[in-house]
Parts: C-alpha cells; sequence; structure tokens
C-alpha cells in the first residue's frame, strides 16, 4: 500500500478491526517513511454475472435497473424501504452465489418476480403484467389464479397437524 502522503511503497498496519456489518476491513496504517498514518478499508469484490438478454447481447448485471422495477411495482404499496433492500440484497446473493459467469435475463426476472411474490402480491401481478407482456384481463385472472393456488398450497403446509402426532404417540 503506497502511503498517501509522501507515496513511499511500504506501510505497517498497526490496527485491523471489522467494519461495514463485518463486510469490511478496517485498517490503521502507518508509513515507514514519513510515520503519517491513515485509514483503508477492504472489502471483497464479488464479480456479478453478466446478463444475456433475449436476443444475445450480452450486458453487464445492473443492480439500479432491478431496484428501480422492483420500486416502479412496489409503488403505492405498504412495503417498508428495508423489506426491499433486504429483497434486493437475496437476489443478488442467489446470484453471486450461482457461480456462473453468465445468466439468462429471463433468470433475473424470475428471481425478481419471487422476491416481489414475497413481498406484495399485487406488486408481484404489476411487474408480472409488464415482465411477461400481458395482452388481455384473461392472463391478468390466469396469473392471479395461479398466484392464489400457490398461496392455498403455502398456507396448507405451514399448518401443522395434529392427528398424525397425537395418535403416533402411546403410552
Amino acid at each position: 500500500m503506497y502511503c498517501p502522503f509522501c507515496s513511499h511503497e511500504e506501510t505497517k498496519v498497526i490496527d485491523s478491526r471489522l467494519a461495514g456489518e463485518g463486510r469490511q476491513i478496517r485498517r490503521r496504517r502507518q508509513c515507514l517513511d514519513c510515520n503519517e498514518r491513515f485509514t483503508t478499508f477492504e472489502s471483497a469484490e464479488l464479480v456479478m454475472p453478466r446478463v444475456v438478454k433475449n436476443d444475445n447481447s450480452r450486458q453487464p448485471f445492473d443492480e439500479s435497473k432491478i431496484r428501480s422495477s422492483m420500486v416502479r411495482a412496489l409503488e403505492k404499496r405498504p412495503v417498508p424501504s428495508d423489506k426491499l433492500e433486504q429483497a434486493i440484497g437475496r437476489l443478488i446473493h442467489r446470484l453471486r452465489t450461482m457461480g456462473e459467469r453468465e445468466v439468462p435475463s429471463r433468470l433475473v426476472g424470475d428471481l425478481v418476480m419471487e422476491e416481489l411474490r414475497s413481498l406484495d402480491e399485487v406488486a408481484y401481478v404489476r411487474f408480472a403484467s409488464v415482465y411477461r407482456r400481458f395482452q388481455d384481463v384473461t392472463e391478468f385472472e390466469d396469473e392471479i389464479k395461479r398466484l392464489q393456488s400457490i398461496s392455498d398450497a403455502a398456507a396448507s403446509r405451514e399448518q401443522m397437524s395434529l392427528l398424525p402426532e397425537f395418535f403416533g404417540k402411546k403410552k
């Protein structure tokens, strides 16, 4: 690390601590030539995959596009901004941990829809209508029915059945 004061190329680390909720390391350094002290921050640079569009063109992943489309879908909906940020964080984490160099734009859109479905069903339908290019009201109806069947199936899985457990125990 070069000294920002005298440009000497050797410095020593005096102190290291976690910063940024454990996502960064804060280091206090001292120049071995001029003895000035300064602080550096280190964080992992994880490469996001490139997005392969439907026309086979490739673009770098752009978090701002995801955020703006989700914000637009959630407009005037009762979803706190911290929940939106958590959803975006989960989406980005999933893309990073896939380990792929390139991902189809369809996958990114599906991940956005999955996160919106868990945040707000109205926002999900809004996004789906644009993303899937709904042409008429029947496509809205079909998507709402599909959403309801998913919600009903999830609700039945979350319900605990007490009878098998009760009858399964013998005294």
